[in-house]
């Protein structure tokens, strides 16, 4: 069984979309990756920092699932990151109405012994130098350590940025972020320009339109399955990464084939995360649904074609 070390917001979430809206739910880049991580047959811990206004049953829904709590801090008195956000109405842009950092502006994330040889860290979105820090206190360089970031980081963390991509293998952002990282419009000259920096592999995410995978001169593109009905696209990116970083881990294998595997069941698993508010729809998915939906995946893309 393979060990895959998360870093990332366990948080509280509140949620408006043309659907409908929430109260204060369950969010986190690292409560999407760890449950999307977990229908893999893999050993998981997440590292994150809650204050004690984090409900119990959300810890234990998480720790349900087999994913190890140790390195979880829990501030006395501290209040959980908090996140309120509206939907337009085509889904794709939103407005941040509230970001509460809370326990989150004193984070130093503290990996437990027994995962300082995990084989696959995944660094969620989070402070470069937060990110570095973890990478720091591994014994052993892992089989692969995936980083992923946005926007506001280029915005005001970027020298820090570039130094952490520097040792990182897989980095994962949207098709914006690409283009403003390297100030190249076409994704295939970010994407060279980006393995330059360091990664061997780039995966480049672009929503409803699918994902791209680069690696040397090759490109591997997975589509976003069709659906009837999507509720909230909140931790879709997350849940694509846990996805990825889950199937990495459990078989070992971070050949460029394998990857292309990755990015399946990534984007596999991000199409059940957007059909329900927040993690509802990750609490309680069954290993049949994603298997059913893979086999979808594969007639998607998969068709004969005669040369003449």
């Amino acid at each position: 069984m393979g060990k895959l070390l998360i870093v990332g917001t366990v948080a509280f979430d509140e949620i408006e979309t043309p659907f409908g809206k929430t109260g204060k739910i369950l969010g986190g880049a690292a409560t999407f990756i760890g449950l999307a991580a977990s229908q893999f047959d893999v050993d998981s811990a997440i590292i994150s920092i809650v204050g004690e206004d984090m409900e119990q049953e959300y810890l234990d829904l998480l720790a349900n699932k087999g994913i190890d709590l140790s390195g979880l801090e829990i501030v006395k008195g501290g209040k959980t990151f908090y996140w309120k956000g509206k939907y337009h109405n085509d889904l794709n842009s939103r407005d941040t109405l509230v970001t509460e950092l809370n326990t989150l502006a004193d984070f130093n994330p503290v990996v437990p012994d027994h995962f300082k040889d995990a084989d696959v860290v995944m660094l969620g979105n989070l402070h470069p130098s937060t990110q570095m820090s973890v990478i720091d206190q591994m014994e052993k360089r892992p089989k692969l350590i995936i980083l992923d970031t946005m926007n506001f980081w280029m915005d005001n963390a970027l020298p820090e940025l570039k130094d952490v991509i520097k040792y990182i293998d897989v980095i994962t952002i949207n098709d914006e972020e690409a283009r403003q990282l390297t100030n190249e419009y076409s994704l295939v000259k970010a994407a060279e320009k980006i393995q330059d920096m360091g990664p061997k592999f780039v995966v480049i995410k672009k929503g409803e339109h699918g994902a791209l995978l680069f690696h040397e001169e090759k490109v591997f593109f997975a589509p976003a399955l069709p659906l009837e009905e999507v509720f909230d696209p909140t931790g879709a990116g997350d849940t694509f990464a846990g996805g990825f970083a889950g199937y990495i881990a459990a078989t070992g294998n971070t050949s460029f084939n394998s990857l292309k595997n990755g990015v399946i069941h990534g984007s596999n698993l991000a199409s059940f995360s957007v059909e329900r508010f927040g993690t509802e729809r990750m609490q309680d998915l069954e290993r049949d649904e994603v298997n059913k939906r893979l086999h979808q995946f594969k007639t998607l893309t998969q068709f004969d074609i005669e040369l003449k």
